[in-house]
């Protein structure tokens, strides 16, 4: 048995203790967190300055050194994140249904944790004190590969958290990093002790993921947003948006990476919105009819279809609501995708057909994020359509069980007809 299957094994059994952890003892163990995170505020710093160094030296792309980056305001970031997640209520024990289904039998679903959940994430360490807390806070034991690039943050971001958590009465495998990236393949085989796993890295890599693990996937590939301006819009919001959607953090996954502008409003909104892209060092690469309203390099299909992660924006003329519908849902990857326009009949169309896990009207897609949706944090984004969607928080790493209470009920009795059942929601 490999080194990695006896961790995951010993793994399993610590989630089957997490999973009875009364709330308020969690809830100890991220104050705890929280406050270590705090002290040795100085020691996570010098790690990260390490990881810094190395990056700049090793030239490393500008958007990836960005997100690698955990400074004060970072380390404010993760504690509110920590103490918003605190102040939420418990997760687990809920009832979603309470049924009589006869006088002496009475059905629960109830929510649960879904146990072992194996996160391989990107060069964000930040990234790994939002998924430590999140899955203490929903009562699963989670496994962490972060990047290389980040070795040094991650591995005192790591040892502060565990040492914390144990400390205060939680499961010394309530937390586990792994630091070689060869593990990773031997982690896609343990299908028996690892309940979900939660990839967060590129296309091709989650795609890799997916095609060699028996164990079920959870969250996104590729961040290609769309901001589409109506011919209905408001103008004078437009520019905000846009400018906020591509700029406010240019190396995240819901940073847009193309514009839509309808035909009507296109010579209006064009020169000035090149304006203030380019104020911001933003690279526009239009359609041949965007190019002929403002000189810019020309966008082929491919620039469609790209995450950019960049100061790069792809623009497309189109000529109506459902042209821009179409090309999102051929192009885009299903992350999140706002409209701007004042007809709220426009917007509902919009959203109910535009097939994204965040649709929104006359705000940046930066908004699709755990944190801003009070969610406290998040582990990362779901375009699937199944269990969790959109920023996954709290509620998307719980799942449920049905508790049946019985005295000695058998199922003769309702088949042949001596008893029947009732029904009745409690």
């Amino acid at each position: 048995m490999s080194n990695i299957k006896e961790i995951t094994s010993k793994i399993k059994t610590d989630s089957f203790k997490m999973a009875s952890l009364e709330c308020k003892i969690r809830d100890k163990a991220l104050k705890a967190i929280s406050n270590s995170l705090i002290k040795n505020t100085n020691k996570i710093l010098e790690a990260n300055q390490l990881d810094l160094n190395a990056a700049i030296s090793n030239n490393l792309a500008a958007p990836i050194i960005k997100r690698l980056k955990f400074d004060e305001h970072k380390m404010a970031d993760v504690v509110t994140g920590i103490n918003d997640l605190i102040s939420l209520p418990d997760p687990l024990f809920n009832k979603l249904l309470e049924r009589e289904l006869d006088t002496d039998l009475k059905l629960f679903k109830v929510t649960c944790p879904i146990g072992v959940i194996g996160v391989i994430f990107e060069s964000r360490p930040d990234a790994l004190v939002q998924i430590a807390t999140l899955c203490l806070k929903s009562g699963n034991c989670a496994i962490l590969k972060g990047g290389s690039e980040a070795a040094n943050t991650n591995k005192i971001l790591y040892t502060i958290i565990h040492d914390a958590g144990v400390s205060a009465g939680i499961p010394e495998g309530f937390l586990t990093l792994i630091e070689n990236r060869a593990d990773i393949n031997e982690l896609l085989k343990c299908h028996e002790t690892i309940d979900l796993l939660i990839p967060r890295g590129s296309n091709e890599f989650v795609q890799y993921i997916m095609e060699n693990s028996k164990i079920p996937v959870m969250g996104h590939a590729d961040g290609v947003c769309h901001v589409y301006v109506d011919k209905e819009a408001d103008l004078s919001k437009a520019i905000p948006i846009i400018t906020d959607a591509k700029t406010q953090y240019v190396a995240a996954c819901n940073t847009v990476e193309t514009l839509l502008v309808h035909s009507a409003v296109a010579d209006k909104l064009l020169p000035d919105l090149k304006t203030a892209l380019e104020d911001r060092k933003v690279t526009i690469k239009g359609c041949n009819r965007t190019n002929k309203i403002i000189c810019c390099q020309i966008a082929d299909e491919k620039d469609f279809e790209t995450e950019y992660l960049d100061y790069i924006i792809s623009i497309k003329i189109v000529d109506s609501l459902d042209e821009a519908i179409y090309h999102i849902n051929k192009y885009g990857s299903h992350h999140t995708d706002s409209i701007i326009t004042e007809n709220a009949d426009i917007a509902e169309k919009f959203m109910l057909l535009v097939d994204s896990a965040g649709v929104y009207q006359n705000c940046s897609t930066r908004f699709a994020d755990g944190f801003r949706y009070g969610f406290g944090a998040e582990v990362g984004i779901s375009t699937g359509k199944l269990h969790a969607r959109g920023p996954v928080g709290l509620e998307g790493l719980v799942t449920y069980k049905y508790k049946l209470y019985g005295n000695g009920n058998i199922v003769s009795d309702y088949a042949e007809e001596r008893k029947h059942f009732k029904f009745k929601d409690l």
